[in-house]
């Protein structure tokens, strides 16, 4: 189950002593946030925990610096933010020209600049960002109706080899998040065509789902 929270926290490792300097000054004004490693739980699978985690958010607030800048992770989070349609927020530790990857995603968004020094300054200048983006009302959830919810437990079994294959392709794109799309999708395909269907919408760029269905296909 995953806890309430506004903000979803993208951050290398590298940077958690300021992710979790946003965390405490976010969460000590009433912002709750949710931030690796902190919310996940002990044998909890990490690429579903994140997931989940950012389906419950309403904006990913992006620790910016070289190590974030490069970090496939950090992109791959970025990346489904943009198409689960959260607010990103951009706020740089660091002055580094945006990656081409990155830029694709967040060249057009509101930029907050944390470079002199002044943290707790512009600690407040996140916060008061956000609070605003939080008066927008929140997506309604979908729940699957009962009927739907039947149909699943009826689908037809996949053969686990052709699974197996368009899990691959899709890990060369996303990564380890790929085994938590394939599981979360199979159910309500009732071929592997239609799965492998449902895993390209999955991926923003067009370039990328080409590569993944020429993969799939085998």
């Amino acid at each position: 189950m995953v806890m309430a929270h506004d903000v979803f926290l993208s951050h290398s490792h590298v940077d958690k002593v300021f992710a979790d300097a946003i965390c405490h000054k976010l969460e000590a004004d009433g912002i709750r946030c949710w931030v690796a490693p902190r919310d996940i739980r002990p044998a909890e699978d990490w690429a579903e925990a994140i997931i989940n985690a950012m389906e419950a958010a309403r904006v990913l607030v992006l620790v910016f610096s070289s190590a974030s800048n490069a970090s496939p992770q950090v992109r791959r989070e970025v990346e489904r933010a943009v198409n689960k349609g959260l607010h990103v927020l951009p706020f740089r530790i660091e002055n580094v020209p945006l990656s081409k990857s990155l830029e694709y995603f967040i060249s057009t968004q509101h930029w907050l600049d944390a470079l002199d020094g002044r943290m707790d300054f512009h600690l407040d200048q996140l916060r008061d960002c956000i609070l605003p983006l939080l008066q927008d009302p929140p997506a309604v959830p979908v729940v699957p109706a009962p009927a739907a919810v039947i149909a699943e437990a009826r689908a037809p079994t996949l053969a686990p080899e052709a699974l197996a294959r368009l899990e691959s392709a899709l890990a060369r794109q996303l990564g380890p998040i790929a085994r938590h799309l394939v599981r979360r999708h199979a159910p309500a395909a009732h071929t592997i065509e239609a799965l492998a269907a449902a895993l390209a919408a999955e991926l923003d760029d067009e370039r990328e789902r080409k590569l993944f269905l020429a993969a799939a296909r085998g």
